[in-house]
């Protein structure tokens, strides 16, 4: 399971990008962070082999995320639950991320096999 955010645990570091110009002011091998779906966005990312996380609200944008070659899905618990069955059936290159708040939602997101977890 990943965990981002937790103070224990260190994780790749993560640029927020909200369009190519910004992308082109990270440092290379980055990993960047979409925080509102934008499939232009995605599809310039995937031409450019750029590893990204891209924030999704429905299993449809997690789907073209997906075909896209996201590196993570980050969404909300339950959005979480109802797509890991989906991912797993499609097998998903892409991995599922449920935006938590406590200590004691990592276990239930385990027992969803919920690929991991970002700490709001």
């Amino acid at each position: 399971m990943k965990i981002f955010g937790h103070p224990w645990i260190e994780h790749e570091p993560l640029y927020k990008i909200e369009n190519q110009a910004q992308i082109k002011a990270t440092p290379p091998n980055t990993l960047l962070k979409i925080e509102q779906f934008d499939i232009q966005l995605l599809k310039y990312c995937q031409s450019n082999a750029l590893p990204y996380m891209v924030t999704i609200q429905s299993i449809k944008e997690a789907i073209f995320a997906n075909i896209h070659q996201a590196k993570y899905v980050r969404c909300s618990k339950s959005l979480a639950k109802e797509l890991m069955p989906i991912a797993q059936n499609y097998l998903f290159d892409t991995q599922i991320i449920a935006i938590i708040e406590q200590d004691k939602e990592i276990e239930e997101m385990a027992k969803a096999s919920v690929d991991g977890v970002w700490f709001r």
